[in-house]
């Protein structure tokens, strides 16, 4: 993959739903993702990807998923599996402390917060493409959750939109390895143009290239 400079002019983090269901040991889908977080050492190296970027004057957006009413999808045509299970387990749910981000990935002033997806992609009608265009970013650098659905369907939709998309294979996570295999060394390399491990990446926001 090209060499490419990662600057506060033009690149920005797009951190995906980092809610306590996701994150914290009694959330709901932790249980799911326990083993690849741990193993990935998701935790630290998300800190790690947010830490270096705030140091170097990138922007931290934050990509959040529609947190769960009752009432969602009524009516609706289409709905899929994954949406279903949504409602009937309330992940993410709206006023829960579920729903909530991980106190350890809270926004900080300056922080740009897009509005909730209601499915995958972080683009897909909401203002994530309007508000990187303000803000003059034109790379993406892609972590959290989930690495085989909303950062990848977030990144082939950025491709798509003619962004430079950045993944970094252990600062996110999935419910199981070969999620994680398909996600990174199957679909990653057919959309991103760059693929890194956290020690990687935050080596080259601190040198300004990769």
């Amino acid at each position: 993959m090209s060499i490419v400079e990662y600057t506060a002019q033009n690149s920005a983090i797009l951190l995906v739903d980092p809610y306590n269901d996701f994150l914290s040991e009694k959330g709901k889908l932790w249980p799911y993702v326990k083993d690849v977080a741990e193993k990935v050492e998701l935790h630290k190296h998300l800190h790690q990807v947010i830490n270096a970027a705030r140091e170097n004057g990138l922007k931290i957006f934050y990509v959040p998923h529609h947190r769960a009413e009752l009432t969602d999808y009524q009516g609706w045509r289409h709905v899929n599996a994954v949406q279903s299970a949504s409602v009937q387990g309330q992940t993410f749910a709206k006023g829960s402390w579920g729903g909530e981000f991980h106190d350890d990935f809270k926004p900080q002033a300056g922080d740009v917060i897009v509005k909730e997806h209601w499915a995958q992609s972080g683009f897909a009608n909401t203002d994530l493409d309007m508000l990187l265009k303000r803000h003059g970013v034109d790379q993406i650098i892609i972590i959290g959750m989930l690495a085989n659905s909303c950062i990848e369907s977030t990144g082939r939709y950025g491709m798509e939109m003619g962004y430079h998309v950045t993944l970094v294979t252990d600062a996110a996570a999935a419910f199981g390895h070969d999620e994680m295999h398909a996600a990174h060394h199957v679909n990653g390399p057919t959309y991103a143009h760059a693929i890194h491990t956290t020690s990687e990446l935050t080596a080259a926001l601190n040198a300004g290239k990769a």
